[in-house]
């Protein structure tokens, strides 16, 4: 991949209403113009006053592939000319692996053994992460089943690289009623990025970057940084190193920072000292439904800066790039810990964290978990999985991550927990030598290759961690629900933040985030593995689900790693927020172009999937519900 950073200094003085212009970032400042439309009434610019209301006598569905409507190639060729070129109708990668005409085994073999070396399904632009979205209908295998078709994925994509391809493709696919869908980097375990018989935005190559050592907004006084929608967490660290600051990023390397991590909130390792990542933001370019670029900012267009922080991607408008709040460098030291229930060993030397009793196991899982609050008030995270194994067994592993301690002072505070542990009978000591490092540290973005993986979580608050009875309530939850992982095929992953109003701070404790990651202890996901998703595993799933809930009633989740299948999302994945954010998505998109699943109003609209399809694939037509 050709990797072209603009790295550009600015001096930037702010008070009140932002004069620095979000338009003067160079892929902001390429925007379409009346010239550009002439007589391609296909790509006017449409009127927010003029929208479509779900009552109208309008059609039902999307115009889709061999509909009448459907544009014919001449006018495919004409917004092709008008985009300069970056109109793409990309072949499935995978049809490499099936007999026909794409038939080609040696790289086949490549998307098997190497592609995930490499930054390949990065940039691919049809490939969502995640295969059950899209339907699985042409799946990476060396001996695949059936044929390869299109099934879920879009059939153009728009490989934009400034506002104006953004904005001349929203317009076309608004004026020629065609489903739009938004693609970054494909991290989408939801359904978000595919869609059957649509037009796709790909903000992959959105990579400018800027760094404003001198930034005033309103309340805000400091450094920030200016990022392109397509700046990996990667090339976020790189930028970091070269200017010497710390800017809040993704944990996985090549997740997008200005896409949808920001706008369903984004967490981090460092978010219990600076917030979410949708509290960074300070300002943002947006092209709208109607197609216009407009700025969002505390005092520019707030409705949208309000909901494109932590109300979700993919539906108030395309988000082009932000401005982010900008600290000095910070280090990181994390503490990791392991447990293992395990038969007994012939061995007469004592294996550290080995346990043979499943009581004593789960004792040492809840005393780590309980003193994890103690970690995140010190403004530090810890990252925890829970693995069922055969014969009843389990594997426990946790790194517990500080932000500006000292190894000494870390492992002073770690010791009480140790204490704990030992009192248990469980065998471990306190590791004396840990590791530190910048926050943030260089890297370069490899790996990632499609999978199944489903998230199902909630949020738990900090509520049950202060009452004893509600505790050994929500830890018996967590137990249950692991046990059964490995006949279900799954496991258990628990994430500790505490990203606080207070730690938000201005603006971000205003914004869209849900509430429930104000009060949030733990985030506690189910990872579902299984390539085939079908409504019985959604049932089948929905009790260990229903667990977490019953413990914490009022949880929400957060919709990036939440199951796109909940009954009761708008509450779950937005809470108190959701009325508010359905009247700002229905003012800005009247005719309901941007969607996607379990995004604010989404319930408007249904995918009708095809025949034998999972019924949550985005495989079919999307057309209105009406009552």
């Amino acid at each position: 991949m050709k990797l072209n950073f603009k790295f550009v200094v600015l001096s930037v003085y702010l008070s009140g209403a932002a004069a620095y212009n979000v338009s003067s970032f160079p892929s902001n400042s390429i925007q379409l113009t009346q010239d550009d439309i002439g007589d391609f009434s296909a790509i006017e610019f449409g009127d927010e006053g003029e929208g479509q209301s779900l009552d109208a006598d309008i059609p039902e569905c999307k115009v889709f592939p061999g509909d009448s409507a459907w544009p014919s190639e001449r006018e495919w060729a004409s917004l092709n000319t008008t985009l300069g070129g970056v109109l793409l109708q990309p072949k499935p990668s995978a049809a490499v692996c099936y007999q026909g005409p794409d038939y080609d085994l040696q790289q086949c073999l490549y998307l098997v053994a190497n592609a995930s070396s490499s930054h390949y399904w990065l940039d691919e632009p049809l490939v969502s992460l995640t295969e059950w979205s899209q339907g699985g209908t042409c799946a990476v295998s060396l001996a695949p089943q059936g044929n390869c078709t299109r099934g879920g994925f879009p059939e153009y994509v728009v490989n934009a690289t400034n506002v104006r391809h953004i904005q001349a493709a929203v317009n076309f696919a608004r004026n020629k009623n065609i489903r739009l869908v938004i693609k970054n980097t494909g991290h989408d375990f939801g359904g978000r990025s595919v869609g059957a018989g649509a037009l796709s935005i790909w903000t992959h190559h959105l990579k400018d970057m800027q760094f404003l050592p001198s930034y005033r907004i309103g309340e805000y006084r400091g450094m920030a940084a200016h990022m392109g929608a397509g700046v990996e967490s990667w090339e976020e660290h790189n930028f970091m190193a070269r200017h010497n600051i710390t800017v809040l990023s993704p944990g996985c390397q090549t997740v997008g920072g200005v896409g949808g991590w920001m706008s369903g909130g984004g967490h981090t390792t460092i978010a219990s000292r600076f917030g979410l990542g949708a509290d960074q933001v300070l300002a943002l370019g947006v092209v709208t439904a109607a197609g216009r670029f407009v700025t969002a900012d505390p005092y520019t267009n707030p409705d949208l800066f309000f909901a494109l922080r932590g109300g979700g991607g993919g539906t108030y408008g395309i988000v082009t790039s932000a401005i982010f709040k900008a600290y000095p460098p910070v280090n990181v030291t994390g503490s990791s810990l392991s447990l293992m229930l395990s038969n007994p060993s012939n061995t007469s030397f004592p294996i550290p964290g080995l346990v043979t009793k499943a009581d004593t196991f789960w004792k040492g899982v809840s005393t780590y978990y309980r003193f994890g609050a103690s970690v995140l008030d010190a403004g530090g995270y810890c990252f925890s999985y829970i693995y069922p194994r055969p014969n009843n067994t389990f594997m426990f592993t946790t790194q517990s991550q500080f932000v500006g301690m000292t190894q000494a002072a870390v492992y002073r505070f770690m010791q009480p927990l140790y204490d704990d542990l030992q009192r248990l009978g469980i065998n471990v000591t306190n590791p004396p030598f840990l590791f530190t490092s910048v926050y943030g540290s260089p890297g370069i973005g490899i790996g990632q290759t499609p999978g199944n993986t489903r998230y199902r979580s909630r949020l738990l608050p900090r509520d049950n961690w202060e009452d004893d009875e509600l505790w050994e309530a929500t830890m018996r939850a967590i137990r249950i629900a692991t046990e059964a992982g490995l006949s279900n095929g799954f496991y258990f992953h628990g994430t500790m933040t505490s990203p606080t109003e207070e730690v938000a701070g201005w603006p971000g404790a205003g914004s869209a985030v849900n509430p429930a990651w104000r009060r949030n202890r733990m985030h506690a996901m189910l990872m579902d593995q299984t390539p085939a998703q079908s409504t019985a595993r959604d049932a089948a799933m929905r009790q260990y689900v229903d667990l977490l809930s019953e413990v914490a009633p009022d949880a929400g989740s957060y919709m990036n790693e939440g199951d796109p299948g909940e009954p009761d999302w708008q509450q779950v994945f937005y809470g108190e927020h959701y009325p508010r954010l359905l009247r700002i998505k229905r003012a800005r998109d009247p005719w309901g172009l941007f969607w996607a699943p379990t995004t604010v109003g989404s319930e408007g609209w249904a995918v009708r999937t095809v025949s034998g399809a999972y019924a949550g694939s985005q495989n079919g037509r999307l057309c209105r519900v009406r009552d």
